[in-house]
C-alpha cells in the first residue's frame, strides 16, 4: 500500500513538471504589428492546443476621393487618414500540430490558419485629412485563411492573410445609400511578439 501511494505521489508530482507551452501547441501572444495599411496591437489567447482567441485594436489607412465646394466652384479632393478598428477573431491553426511533428518550428504560432474575422470601424476620431470626411460606424464579418511565420526562428514574425466577407454599416446617415456592402479583407504584416 505504501508503495502504491509512493507511486501516485510521484506520478502526480511528475505531471505538474510539465512546461506550459508544448511543441506544436497555440502559445500566448502579445504582438504590435505593421502592414502596408496600417499598425496593429494584438493578443492571442490559447483555448486548445490548435485554437487562439485574438483581440487586436489598430489604426487602418483610408483613402478618399471627394468633391468639395470651396467657395465659387466645385473641386476635387483626395488623400489619405488613419481611422481606428477594433477587431475579435477565433483562429484555428489547423496545421500546428503536423508541423511540429514534422520538426518544423511552430514557436509564436508559427502555422497556417483559418479564422471568423469580426471588426468594427467605430466613428470615434481620424488622423489627418479634412474635417468633412469620415469613417461611418460599421461592423464587418470576414472568414479569412492566413499564414503565421517567425522570422529566423526569432520573436519577429510576418502574416498573410485573405478574405471576403459581410459588411455592415450601422451610422444611420442619410449620405449612405446602402447599408450592406461585400468587403475584401487582405492583409500583409510584419512584427514582434513579446513574450
Amino acid at each position: 500500500m505504501a508503495a502504491l501511494l509512493s507511486c501516485y505521489s510521484f506520478s502526480a508530482s511528475a505531471q505538474t513538471d510539465v512546461p506550459q507551452a508544448q511543441a506544436g501547441a497555440v502559445e500566448s501572444l502579445f504582438n504590435v504589428q505593421a502592414g502596408i495599411v496600417g499598425i496593429y496591437v494584438n493578443y492571442e489567447m490559447p483555448l486548445s492546443t490548435r485554437w487562439a482567441l485574438r483581440a487586436e485594436a489598430g489604426l487602418d489607412l483610408w483613402y478618399y476621393d471627394a468633391y468639395k465646394y470651396n467657395g465659387t466652384s466645385v473641386i476635387k479632393d483626395k488623400g489619405t487618414f488613419f481611422a481606428p478598428d477594433i477587431s475579435i477573431e477565433p483562429r484555428w491553426y489547423y496545421n500546428i500540430e503536423k508541423r511540429a511533428r514534422k520538426g518544423k518550428h511552430t514557436e509564436n504560432n508559427s502555422a497556417n490558419f483559418i479564422t471568423l474575422a469580426v471588426k468594427y470601424y467605430p466613428d470615434l476620431f481620424k488622423i489627418g485629412g479634412p474635417d468633412y470626411i469620415y469613417v461611418p460606424n460599421q461592423i464587418s464579418f470576414t472568414p479569412k485563411w492566413g499564414i503565421r511565420r517567425a522570422i529566423a526562428k526569432s520573436n519577429f514574425n510576418y502574416e498573410l492573410g485573405i478574405g471576403v466577407g459581410y459588411l455592415r454599416y450601422i451610422s444611420d446617415s442619410q449620405f449612405l445609400a446602402r447599408r450592406d456592402d461585400v468587403v475584401v479583407d487582405a492583409h500583409i504584416r510584419i512584427g514582434y511578439t513579446f513574450k
